[in-house]
Formats: structure tokens, sequence, C-alpha cells
């Protein structure tokens, strides 16, 4: 064979052998796409199978606990607590639920709670809850305070715009829990929904005006609120302070954190209070030497509801602490509850009351909106908003 044919036979090969190799490149190019995606959907079948495995593990559901501590017969099965526990306990709810600052909760702990039968004999039934299943007192960082807020609320136009002002700013504030307590005889399924959605540690309470002082010109509004988160944090916390925020006012992010480790009493100044402008303790020599406000009213301490704080531990050991259905003497009459208490013993913020860190800001009232014409728009969005709007 001749050199010259030698060299075409070669040349031959070298292609044949080139050509096999570019198309089993080309071929496992074209398979790469195909194995990831079969990859993936292995990964999402396990996913889903943990999810659903996961699920089936922490809904360990309990009847709920009367008084008594008998068991009732569950009535169907979205009556079950899932990852949510609720113990009777002198008739208070302890529940179980763990701080955002803490750890991310699993995806198993965010399912929608619960709300138990409503008993119209018992105002105080606990409403809602939380996203997990371990204490908050027991996930909070020791080394800085918990803040228990506690917002008292009722059904009108702007509960929803003011609260979730009021929601906004409280997720910049760590280590806090948020006790929302509803002037009803049942929670605004809205308000619990905006609660989830904000994702702060909270309880949704409720506790209804009595009856005998919805008859007065002058209401007491907000005492049964408070009184009862005053209740709740008797029975659940024992460290930390507590803050009456109503969800009109407008605050600072810097008075949460000052106000963390009041030892007793701390009060500050709040804006936009009466004629004055302001309402606040008068500071000379680093000590109170009397209150500034456009209203006294014969009042030991006339101060605004967002102008003080308690110590949790203060809380207890003043254990007949209480808020008076006295109108205009709320305030006075809770302070002057946790006595003996000594002015020189409340601690003064806001840079000894040199700043004003809280507002008193009233959104302006709104008439009820005027009633929908169903039939007139029909299979809108319209029907769907007017379940929003009051």
């Amino acid at each position: 064979m001749s050199l010259k044919m030698r060299t075409s036979y070669k040349t031959l090969y070298l292609t044949f052998i080139l050509s096999s190799i570019c198309i089993f490149l080309y071929q496992y190019h074209m398979a790469i796409p195909r194995m990831i995606s079969l990859q993936q959907q292995s990964i999402n079948d396990v996913i889903t199978t943990s999810s659903s495995t996961s699920t089936t593990t922490t809904t360990t559901n309990l009847p709920p606990t009367d008084k008594s501590g008998n068991n009732k017969t569950t009535q169907s099965s979205t009556d079950l607590l899932s990852s949510n526990q609720f113990s009777s306990s002198n008739n208070l709810t302890k529940q179980s639920f763990t701080s955002k600052h803490s750890h991310k909760a699993s995806p198993t702990s965010t399912s929608t709670p619960v709300t138990p039968q409503h008993n119209p004999s018992n105002n105080h039934s606990p409403i809602l809850k939380t996203n997990s299943v371990k204490s908050f007192t027991s996930s909070i960082n020791p080394n800085l305070p918990p803040i228990y807020i506690i917002t008292p609320t009722y059904r009108r136009p702007e509960q929803l715009a003011e609260l979730t002002r009021l929601g906004y700013t409280l997720k910049h504030v760590p280590n806090i829990f948020w006790l929302v307590v509803e002037d009803a005889v049942e929670t605004t399924q809205l308000v619990t929904k905006l609660l989830l959605k904000l994702n702060i540690p909270f309880a949704h309470l409720l506790a209804p005006m009595p009856e005998k002082y919805r008859k007065n010109k002058v209401k007491p509004r907000g005492v049964s609120n408070r009184n009862r988160a005053l209740e709740w944090i008797r029975a659940n916390a024992t460290e930390g302070v507590l803050y009456f925020a109503d969800d009109d006012n407008t605050y600072d992010v810097e008075i949460f954190d000052e106000m963390r480790y009041t030892k007793k009493v701390s009060m500050w100044p709040v804006g936009l209070i009466t004629k004055y402008g302001v309402s606040t303790p008068i500071v000379k020599n680093g000590t109170i030497a009397g209150f500034y406000d456009g209203w006294n009213g014969g009042r030991k301490y006339p101060v605004d509801m967002a102008s003080f704080s308690v110590s949790v531990r203060f809380l207890h050991s003043r254990p007949n602490a209480s808020m008076p259905y006295k109108p205009g003497y709320e305030e006075d009459g809770f302070l002057k509850s946790l006595s003996p208490l000594k002015l020189t013993e409340i601690e003064l913020l806001a840079s000894n009351c040199t700043e004003i860190l809280v507002w008193h800001t009233q959104s302006k009232k709104n008439p009820n909106a005027m009633p929908l014409d169903t039939a007139k728009y029909n299979s809108t969005n319209l029907i769907q908003l007017r379940q929003i709007i009051v």
C-alpha cells in the first residue's frame, strides 16, 4: 500500500473518531437539561413528602380543656389546635410561640390558627395565637428584656389602617410581644389576618366593655382591654416591661429601646396633647417637680396613656394594680394602684424628658361607608372590598 493511501486511511479514521466525539458531546449537552429537570422533580417530591410527614407529626391535636380540667369533645377537625397548644390556668390562656428574633419558624408552624368556639358567658376567652411551639419567655434574649405592647382596639373605619401603621413600626423593635385586645364578643378576622401577616409574636384577645358602661355618655373606652392584658401578663410573663400603645399614636422606635430597662416606672413627654401641645413631667435638677398637662382634673399623675411604662416584675409586686372605669382618670388610677411609688423612683427617659418620641396623633374620624349595591356590582372586586371597609 502506497504512502499516499495510508495517509488517506488515517485521515478517514481520525475524521470518524472526531465525528463520534462530537456526536457524543452533542447528545450529552442535550441531555443535561432533562437530567436537571428530573433531579429537581425528585428533590421537590422529597420536600413535598417531608412537608407532608412534618405536618402529620406536628398537628398532634388536643381537645380543648375546660376550667374543671375535663377534655371537651372536638366538634370538627377545624376546631383542633395545630402547632398551637392552649392550657387553662386561672381562666387565663398560656400560649406557646417563638420570637421571630430567635429563629425562623418551620413551614408547618405557620399554619392558620384556629379560633376556639366562642363562649358568650366567658368574655375573656382566648382567640388567637402565634406561629410556633416554643415559649416566648424561654426564647427571648436574656440580655434584651422583652416589651409587652398592649393595644386596645375596636371595630371602626380607621381600625385596620391604624393597626397596620403601628404594626410596621413594631416590626423594627426586637424582643416584643404584642397583645391586641378587641372590645368585641368575637374577633375581627381582618385583624387576625393582619397580625399573621406582620409576623410579630402576638396574642389576639377579647375584652368587651361591660354593658353598664356602654350606656354612659362618656365611655371608659379601652379599660376592659387593658385590664385583660394585665391579667395575661400576670399569668404568662415574669420579666420585661409593659407599655400601653394605643393604635392611633405615632412612635419613634427609640422610645422602645429606652423603656426596655425600666426598673419600676419610667416616664417621658408625649406631643400633640391638649392646648399645651405636650404632656410631660416637669424636671428640675434631674427629678420630677410636677407635671405639665392641659388638663389636671385633680389627678396625682396628670399624664397621657402613652407616656409611661411599667416593669413586669414591679407589676407582680402590686397584685391589685388595675385600671379604673373612670373616663379621664384611667392613667391616674392605674399609677396610683401601683402605690407605694415615690416620684423619685420614676425614671425619666427621652434625654431627661427633653425630647418628644411619642405623639398623640389622631386619625380623622370617618363615617361608615354607604351600603353597596350588590345587585349592580355582583361579580366585581367591590364585593370583596366591601368586606374590608366599615
